[in-house]
């Protein structure tokens, strides 16, 4: 049967959930981008594969981007804990910024060494922008308060 097949079950889960899954490898050339990653950022796999991870990251954030990146390939360590959702903003093909949530699991190889990392993403853009509405909600109900003297 082939749902007892692991390897066509990995597959058939990575290629199929709404979420982007991507793979880099230690150079940061993504080699692995699912129909979530093109439905995400709009590249499809064809354009995605073989290109830097540039690709989704805002200028003004490489550098930290990178520093993080090759530090984690050298140590095998990221100053991240397993499990951990980071959050940041990403581009689209478009040119659009995104916000989006992901989780990192390293990949090593049969002995142990950093061969690249992989990333599950979630476009959180709607519920950033509305949090943000929130908070300047919250913000000027205080200063109304304060200036009324409630």
């Amino acid at each position: 049967m082939i749902s007892n097949n692991p390897e066509w079950l990995a597959w058939a889960i990575v290629s199929g959930i709404p979420d982007a899954v991507i793979y880099s490898d230690a150079e940061g050339i993504i080699r692995y981008w699912n129909g979530g990653a093109e439905r995400i950022f709009g590249f499809t796999p064809e354009e995605a594969v073989g290109q830097s991870l540039d690709i989704i990251i805002p200028e003004r954030l490489r550098a930290r981007h990178w520093e993080g990146y090759r530090r984690t390939m050298a140590t095998g360590q990221s100053r991240y804990g397993a499990g951990d959702l980071l959050a940041v903003p990403a581009l689209t093909r478009s040119g659009d910024t995104i916000s989006i949530e992901f989780t990192v699991a390293p990949i090593r190889d049969d002995a142990g060494s950093m061969v690249g990392i992989a990333a599950v993403l979630r476009d959180v853009t709607r519920t950033f922008t509305e949090l943000k509405r929130l908070r300047k909600i919250a913000a000027a109900a205080r200063v109304d308060n304060a200036t009324s003297g409630a």
